[in-house]
C-alpha cells in the first residue's frame, strides 16, 4: 500500500469517505425497500454484504500491511459493488468512492485502469437498469471519475513536494548543526593556536630567560655575590613582566610593552633588557619614516622579535644581534640578524613536547594571518637572519 503518514486532515477525509460509502450503500436499501422493488430483499442482503466487506478492509491487518492484500480485498469489493449494480441503478453513486479506494490502493496505472473500468461498469449498468444508453448517463461517471483523479493524483503530487520539501528542510538543519560544529572546531582550534604562539613567544621564552639567570646566579655562588644578587633580581623582574604578559593575552589584549608607547620604542627597550640579562649585545635599528601601525601589526611584529632574540639567545650561540625596524612605502620589515652558529633552514627540528621546533612555524603563522612574509637566510657557521614583512593596509585604523 501507498506508504502515507496520516495527518488529522487526511483522517477527516478518509472517515468522511468512510461515512460516504455507509450512507449511499444505506440508501441503496433504504430506496429498495421504499420502492417496494421485487428484489429488494436481496438488494438489502448485497448492500449489507458489501458494507461488512468495505469494513473489513481497516480493520484486518493483512489489508494494512500488504499491498497484495490490500489488492485482494479491493477486487472483492468491487465484485460485491457489481453485484448490488446488477440488482439496483443507485448503487451507480457508489462508483464515486470506490474510485478514491482504488487510486489510492493500487499503483499509479493500475488505478487509473481500475477506475476507467469502475467507470464503464456504472455506464453500463446504470444503462441496463434504465434499457437505454445516452452520452448523459455516461457524463455522471466519467465526470466522477475525472475528478477522482485530478483529486487524487494531485494531492499525491503536493504530499510529495511536501515530503520533499520536509527531507531539504532535515538536510538543513542537519548542515547546520554540522557547520555549527565545525565552526566551533575551528574557532578552538584557532584559540589553541592562538594561546599557544602567546605562550611560546612570551611564558616560555621568558621562562627560559629565568632559568638562565638563575643558572648564572648559581655558578657566581659563593664567589660574586653582588652578581649573584643582580641575576637574582633580573630573574625576579622577568617573571614580573612575564606574569604581566600572560594576564594581558589572556585577555587579548595589546603587550604591555606596547601601552603609551611606539612599535620602535618597545623594540628598542627588548634590545636594552635582553642584553642587560644575557650575553648579548643587541642593537636596535630604526630606517624609514614611521607611520603609526594597527594594534595588530604591532603586537605580530613585536611577538616575532621576542621570538627571534629567544631563540638566538638560547640555540645560536651569538655574541651580537642586530633589529632592524625599516618602514618602506606600503610595507613595514623587521630584519633580526645575528652572528651566531647558524643552522640550516630546510632541516629544522620537529617540534618536541618542550616546546622545541615551534618558533619559527608560530611566526610565520603569525604573520600570514595578516597577509605577511617570513624570510629566513642561514648558513651553518655564519649566522642567520630573519626577516618578518607586514603590508601596510592604509584603510585599517590605526592605534593612536
Amino acid at each position: 500500500m501507498n506508504a502515507v503518514v496520516l495527518t488529522p486532515t487526511t483522517r477527516v477525509l478518509a472517515w468522511c469517505l468512510h461515512l460516504l460509502v455507509f450512507a449511499l450503500l444505506a440508501l441503496t436499501a433504504v430506496r429498495a425497500v421504499a420502492d417496494d422493488s421485487p428484489r429488494a430483499g436481496l438488494v438489502v442482503a448485497a448492500a449489507a454484504i458489501c458494507a461488512v466487506v468495505y469494513a473489513a478492509g481497516p480493520v484486518l491487518p493483512g489489508v494494512r500491511r500488504s499491498r497484495r492484500n490490500a489488492l485482494v480485498w479491493l477486487s472483492v469489493l468491487v465484485a460485491a459493488w457489481v453485484v448490488v449494480l446488477v440488482l439496483s441503478a443507485d448503487a451507480v453513486w457508489l462508483a464515486f468512492p470506490l474510485y478514491f479506494v482504488e487510486l489510492h490502493l493500487a499503483p499509479r496505472r493500475a488505478g487509473l485502469v481500475a477506475v476507467v473500468a469502475t467507470a464503464v461498469a456504472a455506464i453500463i449498468g446504470f444503462s441496463a437498469h434504465q434499457g437505454t444508453f445516452s452520452i448523459a448517463i455516461a457524463i455522471g461517471p466519467a465526470l466522477g471519475a475525472a475528478v477522482a483523479v485530478a483529486v487524487v493524483w494531485g494531492y499525491q503530487a503536493l504530499y510529495r513536494e511536501s515530503e520533499q520539501r520536509r527531507r531539504l528542510i532535515e538536510e538543513l538543519t542537519a548542515t547546520r548543526a554540522d557547520l555549527a560544529t565545525a565552526e566551533h572546531a575551528a574557532g578552538v582550534a584557532a584559540e589553541r593556536e592562538r594561546l599557544a604562539r602567546e605562550i611560546h613567544d612570551t611564558l616560555a621564552q621568558g621562562l627560559s630567560s629565568i632559568q638562565l639567570l638563575l643558572h648564572a646566579a648559581g655558578r657566581s655562588l659563593p664567589d660574586s655575590p653582588q652578581n649573584t644578587a643582580e641575576y637574582v633580581e633580573q630573574a625576579r623582574q622577568s617573571a614580573a613582566d612575564n606574569l604581566a604578559e600572560a594576564r594581558r593575552f589572556v585577555a587579548a589584549l595589546a603587550p604591555p610593552s606596547l601601552e603609551g608607547a611606539t612599535l620602535a620604542g618597545a623594540l628598542e627597550r627588548l634590545c636594552a633588557t635582553t642584553g642587560a640579562r644575557h650575553q648579548l649585545d643587541a642593537r636596535f635599528r630604526l630606517t624609514g619614516s614611521v607611520v603609526p601601525l594597527p594594534t595588530a601589526l604591532e603586537v605580530a611584529l613585536l611577538r616575532v622579535v621576542q621570538s627571534a632574540l629567544a631563540n638566538v639567545v638560547r640555540h645560536a650561540e651569538a655574541t651580537s644581534a642586530e633589529i632592524t625596524l625599516c618602514y618602506s612605502g606600503d610595507r613595514v620589515v623587521v630584519t633580526i640578524v645575528d652572528d651566531g652558529r647558524g643552522f640550516d633552514p630546510n632541516q629544522l627540528p620537529d617540534r618536541t613536547p618542550d616546546g622545541g621546533g615551534f618558533g619559527l612555524p608560530a611566526m610565520r603563522s603569525r604573520l600570514q594571518e595578516l597577509g605577511g612574509t617570513l624570510t629566513v637566510r642561514s648558513v651553518p657557521g655564519h649566522g642567520a637572519t630573519v626577516a618578518a614583512e607586514l603590508p601596510l593596509d592604509r584603510t585599517t585604523e590605526a592605534r593612536p
